[in-house]
């Protein structure tokens, strides 16, 4: 039996049987894409492959399937992912390219990233959250807008 499919399939199919999977044009989509997609296949006890065919990639896009060869772990290749992309903008709506930190990288200041990340959890966590502390809630309200500030308040 054969299943010729558009990237639909990417989520939710579960078909243990599914030995082999062809991805046309591979370069053109992002490794987690890719993850998923590859991840359609090898669900039961056969041996199974994933093919990834691509004519003539961009740069990025045969490191994307060099990594897709190199590992099957998630994790790994969402690091190669935001090394090849960039990490984008956090308030903004920009998914790749350069980061809207003005001094700080998501993948260079890694540890500066979670130790920060780890301090404002506890600090919304307190009792009041950011309302025992006006200027800090003042600013946070200055860079989200007060449409996305409501969620960091309590009460």
């Amino acid at each position: 039996d054969v299943l010729v499919a558009t990237t639909v399939i990417e989520v939710g199919v579960d078909v243990p049987n599914a030995t082999v999977m062809v991805i046309l044009d591979a370069d053109r989509f992002g490794i987690a894409q890719l993850h998923q997609l590859r991840g359609r296949v090898g669900r039961g006890a056969a041996k199974s492959s994933c093919w990834l065919v691509a004519a003539e990639p961009s740069d990025d896009g045969e490191e994307r399937i060099k990594a897709m060869v190199k590992s099957t772990d998630g994790f790994e290749l969402a690091e190669v992912d935001l090394e090849l992309r960039g990490e984008g903008t956090l308030m903004g709506e920009r998914q790749k390219g350069r980061n809207d930190l003005r001094l700080a990288s998501l993948r260079r200041d890694r540890e500066w990233v979670v130790r920060a990340r780890n301090v404002a959890t506890e600090l919304l966590t307190e009792a009041d959250g950011l309302a025992n502390l006006g200027g800090l809630a003042d600013e946070v309200d200055l860079i989200l807008g007060q449409d996305e500030v409501g969620y960091l308040m309590k009460g």
